[in-house]
């Protein structure tokens, strides 16, 4: 039985399901709000707080599973897809296997569908079709991706599916995976299987990196970013891992949202792959980031948020379950967001990163080289709930800020931003929302206030009218001062007490760079020489 369709758009659910071999005994498409809503707490899925956002937890998986994400090797992906620690191989048989196996569990029984697209523009958007066994899910998805219009339902064919089955365990020494738990992408057949866990997050970071590999064959360039036009329609990118600032610092009361999380940049400019915010919640506070709290109301899903059984509001600072704590709402409940979620090409591009060493200045400018380098390094810290077994900060290197999801080698999507900031001479700044003062543990994060003024200048143009220094080490041109900025924040070594131990932790940084940097192999002399210097 298939729920609320008009007879053309119910023959014809029924007959692509038919096509792949699924066959449900209730369908339940694109379903509004209110009724999802109600369905979650008939079901016991989740609980209604005080603010009307629909709570859930997803149980033992509170993160993603990079280690049980697999891509299938085939014709297609063998020499095209970047093999290694991220990207791990999956036999083609065996994704068959497991694919029968998904529709033999799911037969007879009730099924959410999401019909709507990846990517707000319409030149280049991806229809797509997920396929859960939870309603909170479906409202998970139905929030995150770009909704169809009615005419658009009526005629949907997605070219990607998606199918999510919480309930569904794999049998590893049967199915080839490494665990119960499992993500596997199909770019040859366009099919996406996922099973063992109930984290959302994974269906939404793997329709991004479905849109990673497709993309960059087209001259499109796919952006682990948020982006953000200002009130004279200049687009600004803010790139960054989970953690390091994207939602916040694009979240700008001054300044309308594009996205929050992930974009193509083609000829026509930006746009959003999503229709929704994604946005971590832990120490969530309302003066710091009102757009962000106003914005957890009805429709809006809290994951592993822990409510205070009495009041039933959310406590943000309580991270019993999990530092990953999220909410997942419509585009449209920011303020001033841009809907559809496009703009121009940028004039500006901000590099986040987290530095848990507390030694990288907290804004530098780059050169394009200096970009492609930094770009290509990722340099951050992985940061508490963000991934399973991560428990405080670890300095890493996540080539892309988004190593991930990228399907693809690196120089691949840094010859992109290499051609993109020639053509459209963008400004790229470094910003350090990480530690100062001292390391993880000694130092202390950031000050919010200061970096977004910092941000301000940097996208304003203030920064380019200031003198800078020359940081020897990281090789960066780094401003001496900035309005609002105490001028010790702005060189790191001055915050720190022992200055022999800053240069000892620096130079240890800078080390990490250059070794992780050979990786890469055979990169322009240019490329390599806008990097740290040992």
């Amino acid at each position: 039985m298939i729920e609320d369709l008009e007879p053309t758009s119910t023959r014809l659910l029924v007959s692509q399901l038919e096509q792949i071999g699924i066959k449900p005994g209730k369908v339940q498409r694109n379903s509004q709000v209110q009724d999802l809503v109600n369905l979650i707490v008939e079901k016991n899925e989740g609980t209604m707080t005080a603010n009307k956002a629909i709570a859930v937890k997803t149980g033992k998986y509170t993160g993603r599973s990079p280690d049980d994400r697999f891509i299938v090797d085939d014709e297609q992906t063998h020499n095209t897809v970047d093999w290694g620690k991220i990207n791990h191989p999956f036999p083609n048989d065996k994704f068959d296997n497991l694919f029968e196996k998904m529709k033999k569990h799911i037969e007879n029984k009730e099924i959410f569908v999401f019909d709507g697209f990846v990517g707000a523009d319409k030149e280049h958007r991806l229809p797509i079709r997920i396929i859960t066994d939870h309603a909170w899910q479906n409202l998970f998805v139905r929030q995150l991706f770009i909704r169809p219009t009615h005419e658009e339902l009526e005629s949907h064919k997605p070219e990607y599916t998606l199918l999510s089955i919480n309930d569904f365990k794999a049998v590893p020494e049967i199915d080839g995976t490494r665990t119960d738990v499992f993500i596997i992408l199909n770019y040859t057949k366009k099919i996406v299987l996922i099973g063992g866990t109930s984290y959302a997050g994974e269906i939404k970071k793997a329709m991004f990196s479905v849109m990673n590999y497709s993309l960059p064959p087209k001259g499109i360039f796919p952006m682990h970013c948020s982006a953000n036009i200002g009130k004279n329609g200049e687009t600004a990118l803010f790139f960054g891992l989970s953690g390091t600032g994207k939602t916040t610092l694009s979240a700008d009361s001054n300044r309308m949202l594009i996205g929050d999380d992930e974009h193509g940049w083609s000829d026509r400019g930006v746009f959003n792959f999503e229709g929704g915010c994604y946005a971590k919640c832990i120490n969530l506070n309302q003066d710091a980031e009102p757009q962000i709290w106003d914005a957890i109301r009805f429709g809006t899903v809290l994951e592993n948020v822990v409510i205070d059984k009495e009041t039933m509001l959310p406590n943000f600072n309580d991270s019993s379950l999990t530092e990953n704590t999220r909410a997942a709402y419509p585009l449209d409940y920011i303020p001033g967001a841009i809907v559809p979620s496009m703009g121009g090409n940028p004039n500006v591009i901000i590099f986040l990163t987290a530095d848990a060493f507390g030694v990288m200045p907290p804004i530098a400018k780059l050169t394009k080289e200096g970009a492609m380098y930094h770009f290509m390094s990722g340099y951050t810290s992985k940061l508490a709930g963000t991934e399973r077994g991560i428990t405080e900060p670890k300095a890493t290197f996540s080539e892309c800020f988004g190593a991930p999801f990228m399907s693809r080698h690196a120089s691949v999507y840094a010859k992109l931003l290499g051609e993109k900031i020639t053509k459209h001479n963008t400004t790229v700044y470094l910003v350090n929302t990480g530690w100062s003062g001292g390391p993880y543990g000694i130092g202390k994060r950031m000050n919010i206030g200061h970096t977004r003024r910092m941000v301000t200048a940097a996208l304003t143009g203030e920064l380019g009218t200031v003198k800078y220094r020359h940081d020897d080490i990281f090789n960066l041109d780094v401003p001496i001062e900035c309005n609002g900025v105490p001028s010790e924040v702005l060189n790191p070594r001055n915050t720190w007490s022992e200055k022999d131990a800053y240069d000892n932790s620096a130079k240890k940084l800078a080390q990490m760079f250059v070794e992780n940097f050979r990786k890469f192999g055979s990169v322009s002399k240019e490329i390599v020489d806008a990097g740290p210097k040992i």
